[in-house]
């Protein structure tokens, strides 16, 4: 019993502030938790390991052949700035980036807007074979993007599609509809009804709900899909491969095998082209970042 009360007034002793010189008072110490320490430590040593490969791929984009080859040093000893012009100019990166960019932001568009009225109906409406459809739209999912390759490719040359801008968005928008709809029905079923019957008293249609009440709400759960499908066709490769013949209309990722070839290696240029093509995925994510958790962390929770 003494033991607990000795215990106890050393703990409230040392809770209690203490006065200074000058007269003021100063608050309890607090000691370092451990297992914060270990947590932080832990976090760290996972973003330096997520790092160092863009760390390498830097590096590695501004030595020269020679130097990246004999793989002596980690840093270069003389930056080669102009890897980064030759990969720009004599590599037409240029245009690579410009048919991606275009691609892209065609597909998210095209994703957004299916998906989003999609989820929408999926979510408010009662219509026969709705249970069908959700059923579908699983199924598809489970189906590998390889096994519906040779399907795509018939269809889009029995369209005339071909070596046409036209028939590549379509096939990136086809192959991202199915997981979006999903993401965006989760979304919209969290909404509350009360929204919808407000804004119908006060005369407002279907559609107009839609684009007004509802679809602003769902802004987290819109990036999210953005960012998901966005990378998606950014780093698409064996369909542009297999459709484009005229190499002005390949994407990035089509566009990088130029510097591979086994008669001039150029792997400088080729790691200088790739640090040129994340940029716009990065400046995109830090855009889209906050509704990006907002979207993640609403998902957790539901």
């Amino acid at each position: 019993m003494s033991r607990t009360t000795g215990r106890a007034d050393e703990m409230s002793v040392a809770s209690v502030p203490t006065s200074t010189a000058e007269g003021g008072t100063r608050p309890p110490r607090r000691g370092v938790r451990l297992d914060k320490v270990g947590l932080y430590g832990l976090l760290s040593v996972a973003a330096l390991t997520a790092l160092f490969p863009l760390l390498w791929l830097l590096s590695g984009s501004l030595q020269s052949l020679t130097e990246l080859l004999s793989n002596e040093r980690f840093l270069p000893a003389d930056p080669q700035w102009h890897n980064y012009v030759t990969a720009w100019v004599q590599g037409e990166l240029g245009i690579y980036l410009r048919n991606s960019v275009l691609y892209t932001g065609s597909a998210v568009i095209g994703i957004l807007l299916v998906s989003s009225l999609a989820g929408y109906a999926l979510a408010r409406l009662d219509f026969a074979g709705k249970g069908v459809f959700t059923f579908v739209i699983l199924a598809v999912m489970i189906i590998p993007a390889p096994a519906m390759f040779l399907a795509q490719y018939k269809l889009l040359i029995s369209l005339n599609l071909t070596n046409n801008p036209v028939g590549y968005v379509l096939i990136l928008i086809t192959s991202g509809i199915p997981m979006s709809t999903l993401i965006m029905r989760s979304f919209f079923v969290s909404q509350p009804r009360a929204l919808e019957e407000a804004a119908a008293l006060d005369g407002a249609g279907p559609l107009r709900i839609f684009w007004n009440v509802i679809l602003p709400l769902a802004r987290p759960g819109m990036a999210a899909v953005a960012v998901i499908q966005g990378l998606g066709a950014w780093n698409e490769y064996l369909m542009a491969l297999v459709l484009f013949e005229d190499n002005s209309l390949m994407p990035v990722q089509r566009g990088l095998t130029a510097f591979t070839s086994a008669e001039t290696p150029q792997q400088q240029i080729l790691l200088a082209a790739t640090t040129i093509s994340i940029v716009p995925v990065v400046i995109f994510y830090l855009m889209a970042q906050r509704h990006i958790v907002k979207g993640i962390g609403a998902g957790a929770i539901k």
